[in-house]
């Protein structure tokens, strides 16, 4: 039976964000995950969650200045520094939020770099990051992400997995974002089998649209049991957008596998 978290940087978005861990605990929610919580303090959070029940995981590392179109700074070379503050930060927020995955968004692919320095970059920030989580006792992952973000360094399943080949860490990991990859690859259950033991995020929205499930091509019902089978056990993020003027009011597609 998949479990679902609500992906408070996109749901329940009528609300602040911090009014959000409510809405979705009274919606059924159990778990929640969110883009970038830093918005806040870490306590205020911490708060929210232990009042709403609710269990944090997944965030994102700091991706730079987000509002300017940066997707995260771990292969810019001039931002090394930053990229491990943020990885420093984020450590500090999961410890307080008790969230045991930690993504990494890695950035659009700079201009006039090489592409070998670009590369040498992300993989020592990466290897780096992933060794100062292990410590922590937090999961490393990295998400391709498809061309609706331009530039984007990872835009296959194939390209996370070559990178989580040359960091060479044991903790560094795959995000499997259903939408993205629908639209990139296709082929969604094949991958899933076919790379399960790496996998351990998923996200999804329908395609086109980024919608709820139900709303586009993608056949969840099949998708989900297909999951199960595979033996996947951890959390599926809704990371999508509402198609109605409140999440509640496309939340029907949830009920089958409410526990």
């Amino acid at each position: 039976m998949p479990k679902f978290s609500a992906n408070l940087s996109m749901l329940f978005t009528d609300v602040e964000f911090i009014k959000r861990f409510e809405r979705a605990a009274k919606a059924g929610f159990k778990a929640v995950e969110v883009q970038f919580p830093y918005e806040k303090s870490k306590e205020e959070v911490a708060a929210e969650l232990s009042k709403n029940k609710l269990e944090m995981v997944l965030h994102n590392t700091p991706a730079g200045n987000w509002a300017a179109g940066e997707r995260g700074v771990a292969v810019m070379p001039n931002r090394v520094a930053e990229f491990k503050e943020g990885v420093a930060k984020a450590i500090d927020y999961a410890k307080a939020l008790k969230c045991k995955r930690i993504n990494c968004l890695v950035g659009l692919t700079p201009k006039d770099v090489p592409a070998d320095k670009v590369r040498q970059t992300v993989v020592d920030n990466l290897r780096w990051a992933a060794g100062e989580m292990q410590k922590a006792g937090i999961f490393l992952l990295v998400e391709a992400l498809s061309t609706v973000v331009p530039g984007f360094y990872l835009t296959t399943t194939k390209d996370s997995l070559n990178l989580i080949k040359d960091v060479n860490h044991p903790n560094l990991y795959v995000q499997y974002d259903i939408y993205h990859m629908q639209i990139m690859e296709g082929n969604l259950t094949k991958t899933i089998r076919d790379n399960i033991t790496k996998i351990k995020h998923i996200q999804l929205a329908d395609n086109p649209g980024r919608n709820e499930p139900g709303t586009g091509e993608i056949n969840f019902t099949n998708l989900f049991k297909f999951i199960d089978e595979a033996g996947y056990d951890g959390w599926i993020g809704c990371e999508y957008k509402p198609g109605g003027a409140k999440t509640e009011d496309g939340l029907g597609w949830m009920k089958p596998y409410m526990k």
